[in-house]
């Protein structure tokens, strides 16, 4: 299976449904809302399935994409699809493991802009967005995306974090969160 992103480029995805790429016209909105925050960023791609979300942020203008993925068979496709998209100036990494258990070996780094897309029946959305809070993983101006059902609402504060704006689109819901201590300043 492929599937097409900025600039009609194709990427490569496993068969069948074991990494779930963002629906296009989610990805599509996702970028337009992002548009004015890529150019130069640093991106964190949690669970990051086909790599799509972090290619695109590469063709847009991203300077670090940095990914976590549980799938072993994921990690061979998203290392060769970043590679394709990725130009010489432009740094990625694929972390193969528990996104739990990787996000603490990221504390020290921060990241513009975050995407959370794990399984929706999953229960990992409090302790990701908990762990990112308490790492600090989040840049003070960034803003962090997590994909989940619409019918399974995310906590509209969590440590530092407040969900600031949700959107909808058929079954997926996106949810946008900020820090919350370093705009009160």
């Amino acid at each position: 299976m492929s599937l097409r992103i900025y600039g009609n480029r194709q990427l490569k995805t496993l068969a069948g449904q074991a990494t779930r790429p963002t629906p296009a016209r989610v990805r599509e909105a996702l970028f337009n809302i992002w548009q004015s925050k890529l150019q130069g960023c640093r991106w964190l791609d949690l669970c990051t399935g086909s790599g799509a979300m972090g290619a695109e942020a590469l063709c847009r203008g991203a300077t670090q994409v940095i990914g976590i993925e549980q799938s072993s068979r994921a990690l061979q496709i998203i290392q060769q699809n970043w590679q394709q998209v990725a130009h010489r100036e432009q740094t990625f990494q694929v972390i193969r493991g528990d996104v739990v258990q990787r996000l603490p070996k990221l504390a020290g780094q921060q990241f513009d802009c975050i995407y959370f897309d794990p399984p929706y029946a999953s229960d990992l959305y409090v302790p990701v967005l908990e762990a990112i809070a308490h790492h600090h993983l989040l840049a003070p101006d960034g803003e962090l995306a997590a994909e989940h059902a619409p019918d399974r609402p995310l906590p509209q504060t969590l440590e530092t974090l407040t969900c600031f704006r949700q959107k909808i689109y058929g079954n997926t819901a996106l949810s946008f969160y900020r820090n919350t201590l370093e705009n009160e300043d």
